[in-house]
């Protein structure tokens, strides 16, 4: 066989052998970063969840938790009247607690079918001996809400999402 045939045959089977998108993208889903900026405010870490919320207003799916201590999950109320009726496994999705003047940056994994049709995004927080915001923020899931800023109500002064670029 020539050199130049062995080449052309090595180059094919790798093209072939290296997946062209991630395997994310092949199930029909997308990662986006999300960075949540918290307020300035005084005492212990917020938990908080990021959950998809379909158009009649429950809960579709968990897509992060931040706050690994379990004894705490009661706090976050509606989501937790959700999460106990089917629990699912989450140890995947979570993370640390933020902190007042802290910021965090996660990746969410979203199904694509689900942007720009009747879904939400929505943050829930809770901070010990503080007040409970069951929509500290909730933005449409839409590709223009993703691209934008979006203010929160409560301990999240600001997220914004980016696409995620790394597999």
């Amino acid at each position: 066989m020539s050199c130049l045939y062995k080449i052309g045959v090595l180059a094919l089977a790798l093209t072939l052998a290296k997946p062209s998108a991630s395997v994310a993208q092949q199930a029909g889903t997308v990662k986006y970063k999300c960075m949540i900026q918290m307020t300035n405010y005084m005492g212990e870490g917020a938990y908080i969840v990021v959950s998809l919320i379909n158009g009649k207003g429950g809960y579709d799916k968990t897509l992060y938790v931040l706050g690994s201590n379990k004894k705490w999950y009661p706090d976050i109320k509606e989501w937790y009247k959700a999460y106990a009726k089917k629990k699912t496994d989450i140890s995947a999705i979570t993370g640390a607690s933020v902190a007042g003047g802290d910021r965090s940056v996660t990746v969410l994994e979203i199904e694509s079918a689900k942007i720009d049709k009747d879904y939400k995004l929505r943050f829930e927080s809770g901070v010990e001996d503080k007040p409970y915001y069951v929509k500290d923020l909730e933005i449409p899931l839409t590709t223009e809400a993703l691209s934008a800023k979006s203010e929160g109500t409560g301990y999240i002064r600001y997220v914004r999402f980016s696409p995620n670029t790394s597999n």
